[in-house]
């Protein structure tokens, strides 16, 4: 059963847990870790997608002509890089008319705060936008990210997550309560270092098989 909040969905349907079972294991190489996200990301956008707006038309079947239903808004994804490549392929698959941007973000050592090196969006206002990030640790780069694309115009974001700490989902819905969170699971905590647990380690390193 789905859990669903004003601010908090959590998928829990038995697909997603095979997924991300697969995910969290240590043994999984890059290959598949990518393969699982791609598809794990597919069920989590199937949800943040559920109220898109639609408008009624009609086609003809090969038999007569039939009312429908179509998606009537745009919708723009927004992965953070790196980790958020990871989900955007099941974005584009499922909504072959998204726009994307992009958005590079980063640690200041000084500060410990993030800060953006790149962000290129397209127009914003009037759109949904997805923001990927697979890992909602402490919440701060979520936060950041969100706070740019309002700057832009974005008026409806939704974070997809794989897997959300309390902290994080705390942090960003205090910063931003009118963004929503999609997420397959909210594990325990944060440990001492900042990573979720029990997590599935570095979600960009797994991806891409680098340390």
């Amino acid at each position: 059963m789905t859990i669903r909040s004003d601010k908090l969905t959590i998928v829990d349907h038995p697909l997603a847990g095979h997924l991300l079972a697969g995910l969290r294991d240590k043994r999984t190489e890059p290959e598949r870790f990518r393969f699982l996200a791609g598809r794990l990301a597919t069920v989590l956008v199937l949800e943040a997608t559920r109220d898109l707006p639609t408008r009624a038309s009609t086609v003809m079947t090969p038999l007569t002509q039939t009312d429908v239903r179509l998606l009537d808004g745009k919708v723009v994804a927004v992965p953070i890089l790196r980790a958020g490549l990871g989900l955007l392929e099941a974005v584009t698959d499922l909504l072959p008319d998204v726009r994307v941007g992009y958005a590079g973000l980063e640690r200041d050592e000084g500060t410990l705060q993030p800060t953006s090196y790149y962000l290129k969006v397209p127009a914003l206002q009037g759109s949904t936008v997805l923001l990927l990030d697979p890992m909602l640790a402490t919440g701060g780069s979520a936060a950041f990210a969100a706070a740019l694309l309002k700057e832009r115009g974005a008026t409806d974001v939704r974070l997809v997550c794989v897997v959300a700490a309390p902290e994080g989902v705390a942090r960003l819905t205090a910063e931003h309560p009118d963004v929503r969170i999609i997420t397959a699971s909210l594990d325990e905590s944060l440990n001492d270092v900042g990573f979720i647990v029990p997590g599935l380690g570095d979600f960009g390193d797994r991806l891409f098989g680098t340390e």
